[in-house]
């Protein structure tokens, strides 16, 4: 079966809990990604923060995006997934947790990012369907 690790986009960009919400969308238009981990000064992953969240947690609220810090946009616990679990682990957590996007832990290190597109590629083509509705409740 396939791994996270043999899926995963390798070395994800951390945004830092202490940059600010437009350093973080600044990232985002760089790397041409929706989403970046929030990591703190430790290198620890402290959330996910996602364009929507930009949006919507932000902007639509006016607030000042040069004045909001990543961290301050962390929630709770963050969903992760194990560099060693396998694709149907995967996809039970993104349709569990309804996320799109998982970072990929190795002990306490961050060493990627599954997306839905990584594991539907992954998953035998009748799952695929069943991913894609999950995620789409």
């Amino acid at each position: 079966m396939t791994k996270a690790r043999e899926i995963m986009t390798r070395d994800p960009k951390c945004v830092r809990t202490s940059d600010t919400v437009l350093d973080a969308a600044r990232l985002m238009a760089e790397l041409n990604v929706g989403a970046l981990p929030i990591c703190g000064e430790d290198d620890r992953l402290k959330g996910m923060l996602t364009d929507r969240d930009i949006v919507v947690r932000v902007l639509a609220e006016g607030k000042d995006p040069r004045a909001i810090r990543a961290g301050d946009l962390a929630q709770g616990e963050v969903v992760t997934i194990g560099a060693d679990d396998e694709a149907d682990e995967i996809f039970r957590t993104m349709a569990q947790h309804q996320v799109r996007r998982l970072p990929v832990i190795d002990g306490h290190d961050l060493v990627g990012i599954v997306a839905q597109a990584d594991v539907a590629r992954a998953l035998d083509d009748p799952k695929v369907g069943d991913l894609l509705e999950a995620l789409s409740r």
